[in-house]
Order: C-alpha cells, then structure tokens, then sequence
C-alpha cells in the first residue's frame, strides 16, 4: 500500500508553470496585503505582518507544487509541519481572516487555479474594503469601557449618569473604588455608544462634570 501512495504522482508542472504559479500567488497575495494596509484599524499594526502575507502564499504554492498528487508527500509534510511551533499572538481576529486568505490563495495559485484566485482576490478583497469602511450598525459593536477618577468627594452621579444616558445605548457598571490617600473615587463602567455618537464628544462633556479629573476610554485594549 505504501508503494502505491509513493507511486501517485502525476502532478509534475513545468519551469514555466511554477513561473506562473509562484506570480499568480505573489500578485494576489500583494493586492490583499496592500489592503490590508490602507484598512486596517485594530491594534500593533505590523509591518512584518504584512509582508508575511506576500510570504506564506507564495511559500503556499511552492509546498502545493512540492506535494502534487503525491500522498506519502501529503502525510510527511503534515509529520514535519507538526514539529514546527507557532508561539506568535495574535492580536487581532481580522489576521487570522489574512491569513487563511493568503494560504487559500497561495493553494489555487499552487494547483495552477489562476482564475479562482484571481476572481477570489478581488471579490474578497472587496467584502473587505466595504465592511471595513462601512459602519454597519448590525454587525459592529460599539463597545467601550469607561474608567473616570472623581477627586471631589462623592461623584455627582446623577450629572454622570444623565450624560452617559444621552451617549449611550446601553452602559453597565464594572466597578466602583475609592482612594483613602487622596479621598478620590473611580469608576468603570461597561459602555455601548448610540449611532453617530463618538468617545471625543462624551470624553468632553464628562469633563464639564465639577470634580471630575481623570478620563480613560478603552476599545481593543487600547486608549480611544
């Protein structure tokens, strides 16, 4: 059985083949990393990231190539691949969107799919653009945490919670702790905007409120 996987190999392309192969990846590989840069907006924006999705598809259809319709080659490269490991956060949900795009098209680029990855590059590269330039309500979660230190004593809490009733949807109290060193008080609370409404308009008028000294808003673990 082991001489009948080692024996199916019918997948042999020629110099100008892997030529095509390789550019085909490399170019649709490098449009999405190109939109990748104009459209990302999340956390630790990172240069060599971008270029890791010009490297993994081209690597892609060379190890594509490598396989070919070899079986036994299929299993050996999982077993070395195993031995590899990965210890690379990452730091955003959309990276891991790039990088299965970069090896779904490194592997049609490999398999000689040049329209597929062609025809895939731009109607994915699009989606892409559209929802990341486009605020739908439905999908995005307006989510923030708020932190404010209170330096006057008890909080005017009515005037805090008129302003965050205005701003807000919805907003949910985190925690609440109070400072014996300095008599000050702070406050978290869990945060979710109404349309239209932005963090620089309610960080502006939480600073009107008499006492209040220090204003924090959090979103994807970075200061808004």
């Amino acid at each position: 059985m082991l001489e009948n996987l080692q024996s199916i190999n019918v997948f042999s392309p020629s110099i100008s083949e892997i030529i095509v192969n390789v550019l085909v990846s490399f170019v649709c590989s490098f449009v999405i990393s190109l939109i990748y840069r104009f459209t990302y907006r999340g956390p630790g924006y990172s240069e060599n990231f971008v270029n890791s999705i010009i490297f993994l598809s081209v690597i892609t259809a060379l190890v594509i190539m490598v396989i070919g319709n070899n079986l036994a080659r299929a299993f050996g490269l999982v077993g070395a691949l195993s031995i590899i490991r990965f210890r690379t956060a990452i730091k955003d949900t959309v990276d891991i969107v790039y990088i299965f795009l970069a090896l779904a098209l490194g592997m049609a680029g490999g398999v000689g799919y040049h329209k597929l990855a062609i025809i895939g590059t731009v109607i994915v590269g699009l989606i892409l653009i559209i929802f990341s330039n486009t605020k739908f309500s439905f999908f995005l979660s307006n989510q923030y945490m708020l932190q404010f230190i209170y330096s006057n004593g008890e909080p005017d809490m009515k005037s805090i919670l008129d302003i965050l009733k205005n701003y807000c949807k919805s907003y949910e109290v985190i925690n609440i702790r109070s400072n014996e060193i300095d008599k000050s008080i702070e406050c978290s609370y869990y945060l979710r905007l109404k349309k239209n409404q932005d963090t620089t308009q309610l960080i502006h008028t939480l600073q009107n409120v008499k006492g209040m000294k220090t204003i924090n808003i959090f979103f994807d673990q970075q200061n808004s």
